[in-house]
């Protein structure tokens, strides 16, 4: 079993920048990659931004630019940065991460390929 852990939501203005963090713990060698995703209310959750161990990134375009995904290994930490953010941008935002050998890994971004959660922690962007 794993547990996700997210800090850093928070309220910040159009253009502002902001910080998530993701920590997991337990049988954290069984999972890979780790990731970022979003839902907004009445909206279906979507992927931002996924890290493989090896390094290896995807971003949704919308995020593109903006917001850049980092890890480090050995924390078991999943860092969110958040740049030029927009309204558009608010959000839950939910830590995730795939447990290996359990599926195939792609879409990389799609949310059904992940099978652990973070409870989620609010972004808000105001104008």
């Amino acid at each position: 079993q794993v547990q996700l852990v997210e800090s850093g939501g928070g309220s910040v203005q159009t253009g502002g920048s902001h910080r998530l963090s993701c920590t997991a713990s337990g049988d954290t060698d069984s999972i890979d990659p780790k990731g970022w995703f979003r839902q907004a209310p009445g909206k279906e959750r979507e992927g931002v931004a996924i890290v493989y161990n090896d390094g290896t990134i995807y971003y949704a375009d919308s995020v593109k630019g903006r917001f850049t995904i980092s890890q480090e290994h050995g924390r078991h930490t999943v860092y969110l940065q958040m740049n030029s953010l927009k309204p558009d941008d608010t959000a839950m935002y939910y830590c995730a991460a795939h447990e290996r050998g359990r599926g195939v890994m792609w879409p990389p971004l799609s949310a059904q390929r992940y099978h652990y959660w973070g409870q989620g922690t609010q972004v808000t962007v105001s104008s």
